[in-house]
């Protein structure tokens, strides 16, 4: 898979011992590192959609910590060599991974396991509730070439 001009993906690894385990997502040092804005969790229910939406200014970092999602990414930025590029990620439990999505990179994801899925994001920015940097667009109303059906077979 060809990934999105601009993406990047750090795969991550559980160290474990025998009072649990720890994984470290993000840390100022690494090369995917650009500034700390604020940490946030979300979450979504099995079957649930949370798309589509992008930033002018802010870079996210998702990481699934718990359950599996799909993560989409959809390139609507005309001036780049991967311009209407989709990239489906399929992360969490089974597949720890930190998925850096630049600006005006499209995305959003749903939720694929048996049971909640959460997401940690760490973006660049602060979130403004006054005057967001987030825009967003319908999950189904095909403005973006991508079916969130299941893709059996």
């Amino acid at each position: 898979m060809t990934v999105i001009n601009g993406v990047k993906i750090k795969k991550l690894k559980y160290i474990p011992d025998e009072r649990g385990r720890l994984m470290e997502i993000l840390r100022k040092d690494d090369e995917l590192f650009i500034k700390f804005g604020q940490v946030y969790v979300t979450t979504a229910y099995p079957g649930v959609v949370k798309a589509w939406h992008y930033h002018k200014i802010q870079t996210d970092h998702f990481t699934v910590i718990h359950g599996m999602m799909k993560i989409i990414l959809y390139d609507s930025r005309k001036d780049s060599p991967t311009f209407g590029q989709i990239n489906e990620f399929i992360a969490g439990t089974y597949n720890p991974v930190l998925i850096q999505i630049p600006p005006m990179v499209t995305h959003g994801f749903k939720c694929i396991s048996e049971h909640e899925a959460i997401v940690i994001n760490c973006p660049t920015e602060l979130y403004n509730y006054t005057a967001p940097d987030e825009y967003r667009i319908a999950p189904h109303s095909g403005e973006i070439p991508y079916s969130w059906d299941r893709k059996d077979g």
